[in-house]
């Protein structure tokens, strides 16, 4: 069992008696909101793209290019931006990031040609970057051990309802007014949440509306509620250290799996439906829909879970691994589609797999809970990296097994062997989930005493 997991709960659990405020509840909040934007940024281009490329006079393949200069800067900034994020803090580089992604976002609606857009898209990919270190560190700081995944769980599940909720609205504004209009509308809301995120988000020992019970809540469950908690000079070595612990090459192979799972039902899913099942395109419009209700419900089901088994049991292993596990074995059975000829059952099949996808989401509480102190942004942006290579091969794997085989018999082995690669790895790699230790350089352990 693990002891200081196990630990921090019956702390946590006694000082659970005590009155708190609900000021964890509003933070989460900001959070979510925060986290269903960026994602209705980075995709209405989708809903865009039938007239910007007749107005813009753009092919699809160039088009496919255009659709993938997101995930190239987004990952290649990651490094940089959990950097940045160590160094400034999570107010100053999410209201950042929020201000400049907005920015360009609403720059689309004044594109030019082919390179305005190319420029859009970079852009918005390099100012997004923080976005999803920056969530794993306010967890870390504001929330006790065994609440992390449930907290998690609840801004997550913006990516998958965001466009769900607000798509026919999306449609609606570029059907009236045309989709520079949309661009420019999702950017200013953008712009004045970045505003609201700034006037309202504290860190837990900033911030006066937080009682000093709930503080203490926070510090016995294991949260970072100081600034010298949350903040360590950057060094290399520190980073060389960290890219050596097992529990960091593990943990991001995992998520590779998942989100390569993701990427999948994020491109090329409407067209498996229209091509190899041969679906009418308002046939494929309702049916896409179901995998991302289902993947909303994993991850809500994949966070409550998890609290649970960490809370009766104590054990960090049990309670975040073993959902994580249970999803990417559920999401490996994507591969049994190519054998089915009923579309309800392939839809069925489809949807059980996002389910068990959306569990693998659980992969941030991970990393909320192993970070060394100090570190948590160049953690979370090092994890993100290695995810986010999924979205550069991917689409590009899948093409290329399309195109060179006629189906997509091979590209859901493709992606059912990513998923079970994922649990090899949380298996035989990943090792104990605890917080990660790290030898500091000579000069930091100096100014640290």
């Amino acid at each position: 069992m693990n002891s200081l997991g196990h630990n921090r709960v019956a702390t946590a659990e006694a000082v659970n008696a005590v009155p708190r405020t609900r000021r964890r509840i509003g933070i989460l909040a900001l959070l979510a909101v925060g986290t269903m934007i960026n994602y209705l940024d980075r995709t209405v281009l989708g809903i865009a793209a039938p007239q910007l490329t007749q107005e813009l006079g753009i092919g699809a393949a160039v088009m496919g290019i255009v659709f993938s200069a997101f995930a190239w800067t987004y990952a290649l900034a990651q490094i940089p931006g959990g950097m940045f994020l160590d160094r400034f803090g999570n107010k100053v580089t999410y209201f950042l990031a929020l201000g400049f992604w907005s920015l360009f976002t609403l720059f689309h609606g004044f594109a030019v040609g082919l390179k305005s857009l190319l420029l859009c898209r970079f852009g918005l990919g390099i100012s997004e970057a923080p976005c999803f270190p920056v969530n794993s560190r306010v967890v870390s700081a504001w929330f006790p051990q065994h609440e992390r995944a449930k907290a998690t769980a609840v801004y997550t599940v913006g990516e998958y309802l965001g466009l769900a909720c607000f798509a026919p609205l999306l449609f609606w504004i570029m059907d009236g007014f045309g989709w520079r209009t949309l661009f420019i509308t999702v950017g200013v809301v953008g712009i004045v949440f970045a505003l609201i995120w700034w006037r309202n988000y504290r860190e837990p020992h900033e911030d006066v509306r937080l009682s000093d019970q709930e503080r203490d809540y926070i510090t016995a469950g294991g949260g970072m509620t100081t600034g010298a908690e949350q903040r360590k000079v950057f060094s290399w070595p520190l980073v060389r250290q960290l890219l050596r612990k097992r529990q960091i090459v593990g943990a991001s192979i995992g998520q590779f799996a998942g989100n390569t799972v993701l990427v999948f039902f994020l491109t090329w899913f409407p067209t498996y439906l229209a091509t190899e099942r041969h679906m009418p395109w308002i046939k494929v419009g309702f049916f896409a829909i179901m995998p991302f209700l289902a993947a909303a419900g994993g991850v809500m089901f994949g966070g409550w879970v998890s609290d649970k088994l960490l809370k009766a049991t104590g054990n960090a292993n049990l309670g975040r691994k073993l959902p994580i596990i249970a999803g990417l074995l559920m999401a490996s059975c994507i591969i049994s589609a190519n054998w089915l000829t009923s579309d309800t059952a392939v839809i069925m099949v489809m949807s059980f797999a996002f389910f068990g996808q959306g569990m693998v989401g659980l992969g941030w509480t991970l990393i909320s809970d192993m970070a060394p102190k100090g570190l948590g942004g160049l953690t979370g942006g090092l994890f993100n990296f290695c995810a986010n290579l999924a979205g550069i091969l991917t689409p590009l794997v899948i093409g290329f097994i399309v195109a060179a085989f006629g189906s997509f018999f091979y590209a859901l082995i493709y992606i059912g062997g990513a998923a079970l690669l994922g649990v090899v790895a949380y298996l035989f790699i990943l090792g104990d989930v605890k917080r990660i230790e790290l030898d500091l350089p000579e000069q930091e352990s100096r100014h640290a005493n």
